[in-house]
């Protein structure tokens, strides 16, 4: 019952059926269950035992039936299945037919790890309404901007009226926020009509502490043998653990088979734990390229900091099978540079652009050193595996939304000097993930915000808190109380910003640099071949990039270096990017170069 061979492709969940649905629910240790329709004054109807823990009803019901779980004749719940919560975590599930979707986009291919360029977005502030339907109205800019990828934060319903999505309890429900299911397959039918491929962030390492009703139908669903930072562990190895590592690995097959979402983010796998021989990643990432059809590939990325080569080695290598892993250490060693960051993670950097040039040509830069912060070694050697197999960044979510205030790099470092860590970022041969708003320089933060119910407010407001209590510049700021709808207000996107001066000049910088990295004959082909990067000096830095491409970063001032004349393929500091315009020039075998400007030469 606990672990039962036959329970892989079991239907869970209710799904409809020819003239009616059926329902499905684990709950081994109940003796009666019962589906309640809600608004049709019937009694609760009767589930039949099964021999796998299950119970099972077939009722003649349509979709939009809301309906709950009686267990042992007391509380009712939602479904751990369930495809709609219209009314929030604590609400009735709601019927939806998945398989009368209607799709206009039939000819999409997927997405390949080669050539990709994210865009990292979250649905609540991308626009004013913040909702799936609203974001259609972005699709056009972002094709114009050049990246191919959109990565949705999470979607899963989660409590209040806004939040990260962290803090999801219904695995399989789109959130009512965002506008549920159906606004989800509108959403990705027209990504794909205007050719981006949409990426989903999942959460598989915990579930949210409110609305979390999951242990009411079996406590195996959880262990207390490994703790995360945000509570009990999912139990992918111990009693009952097929029925976990199950409820997972049908909900990533939803996203990729029924809402042809082309690929997933995993958060913080390194708090995924399990034992089995046969790790749950690696399950998971096989079943995810197994549920989509012949022909269509899909993308799937592993947050984690480790620097652990074994996610991109394939499945059947003794690896996890995942194309990109985050590789964070370009992101802090660049923020120690540029702003000085010393504290917590970044405390283990230096903070010099010799540094820099080691990650660039490692690809990661701990490689087994000992970690200060970690408090032991951290990482392996990768310089193997392909440069599509890192995702590099200047900012994402973690790197803004958990700054005390959440401010955005282009508020911590002067726009020159932002405009040559951008050039480098992206035009690298490293996998590019840019984090919405970044490309016109955003003013508004993005801030830790949450919308938790009375009994978790204050908790999640002193926690916060006591977060940042040991950092110098705590005292310093004001800190936004996570609660207060003002947090999540202010972290708006304004788009208009990308319409005049220093937004627009910026826009049209990304606009180059990803038009560049796309169609240039050397930087498309992605070759960390002969990638080799220097720091002559503490200000400058030179990345070979092969092919005859060579980028110099300066972010000091004026300098001079040896350099004979090429073709300038772009110079960061040009007046339609907002720079001063200055050119860089060559004379005799040397080149000037003007302060904070980068520059990508192609050899002669």
């Amino acid at each position: 019952m606990l672990d039962h061979p036959d329970i892989g492709s079991l239907p869970m969940g209710a799904r409809l059926t020819q003239g009616g649905a059926e329902f499905r629910v684990w709950a081994p240790q109940r003796r009666l269950v019962e589906v309640e329709l809600l608004d049709s004054g019937a009694p609760p109807f009767a589930m039949e035992p099964e021999a796998t823990g299950t119970w099972f009803v077939r009722l003649p019901v349509g979709a939009g039936t809301r309906y709950r779980y009686r267990l042992d004749g007391g509380a009712s719940f939602p479904d751990p299945y369930s495809r709609f919560q219209p009314l929030g975590v604590h609400g009735p599930s709601e019927l939806v037919d998945v398989d009368q979707l209607h799709w206009l986009t039939r000819d999409w291919r997927g997405l390949s790890p080669e050539g990709l360029a994210i865009y990292e977005c979250h649905v609540g502030t991308a626009t004013e309404a913040g909702t799936l339907d609203a974001l259609i109205g972005r699709l056009e800019y972002l094709r114009e901007l050049g990246v191919n990828a959109i990565e949705l934060m999470p979607l899963a319903e989660a409590p209040g009226r806004w939040g990260w999505g962290y803090d999801g309890v219904q695995l399989f429900a789109v959130s009512h926020n965002y506008g549920g299911p159906l606004a989800l397959a509108r959403f990705v039918d027209a990504a794909h009509g205007a050719g981006l491929g949409v990426i989903l962030d999942v959460v598989y390492n915990h579930l949210g502490p409110e609305g979390n009703y999951l242990g009411q139908f079996s406590a195996y669903y959880f262990t207390d043998r490994y703790r995360t930072p945000w509570g009990d562990a999912l139990n992918y190895d111990g009693p009952g653990s097929p029925w976990t590592r199950k409820l997972v690995v049908d909900n990533a097959r939803q996203w990729l088979r029924d809402f042809r979402v082309d690929g997933l983010r995993l958060d913080a796998t390194a708090q995924i734990h399990d034992a089995s021989p046969r790790h749950i990643l690696g399950e998971l990432t096989t079943a995810a390229r197994s549920s989509v059809p012949a022909g269509r590939s899909v993308v799937l990325i592993a947050e984690n900091s480790a620097n652990d080569y074994r996610y991109v080695e394939p499945a059947g290598n003794g690896g996890w099978g995942f194309d990109l892993v985050w590789a964070d250490d370009f992101h802090h060693e660049l923020r120690r540079f540029l702003a000085g960051d010393a504290e917590g993670w970044f405390q283990d950097y230096e903070g010099t652009l010799e540094e820099l040039a080691r990650t660039i040509n490692q690809g990661f830069l701990y490689e087994g050193q000992w970690s200060t912060f970690g408090g032991g070694p951290r990482g392996a050697p990768a310089r193997s595996q392909p440069a599509r197999c890192f995702q590099y960044c200047i900012q994402n979510h973690d790197q803004v939304g958990n700054r005390a205030v959440g401010d955005r790099l282009s508020e911590s470092v002067d726009l020159d000097r932002y405009r040559v860590a951008s050039a480098l970022f992206l035009l690298l041969p490293y996998t590019p993930l840019l984090f919405m708003g970044q490309e016109f320089a955003a003013s508004s933060p993005f801030q830790f915000f949450s919308d938790f119910g009375p009994e978790l407010a204050e908790s999640v407001t002193q926690g916060r808190q006591a977060e940042f209590a040991g950092y110098s510049a705590f005292t310093r700021l004001d800190l936004p109380d996570p609660q207060d709808e003002a947090t999540f207000l202010r972290s708006k996107l304004d788009f208009a910003e990308a319409q005049h001066a220093p937004g627009v000049g910026m826009l049209t910088l990304y606009r180059a640099l990803l038009h560049l990295r796309a169609t240039d004959e050397v930087l498309s082909l992605q070759d960390r071949g002969q990638l080799d990067a220097s720091a002559p000096t503490s200000s400058l830095l030179l990345v070979s990039l092969g092919g005859g491409r060579l980028l110099v970063a300066n972010f000091g001032p004026e300098a001079e270096l040896e350099l004979e004349q090429g073709e300038v393929l772009f110079q960061s500091n040009a007046r339609e990017y907002g720079g001063d315009g200055r050119p860089a020039t060559f004379t005799g075998g040397r080149a000037k170069l003007p302060a904070h400007t980068a520059i990508l030469v192609a050899a002669p």
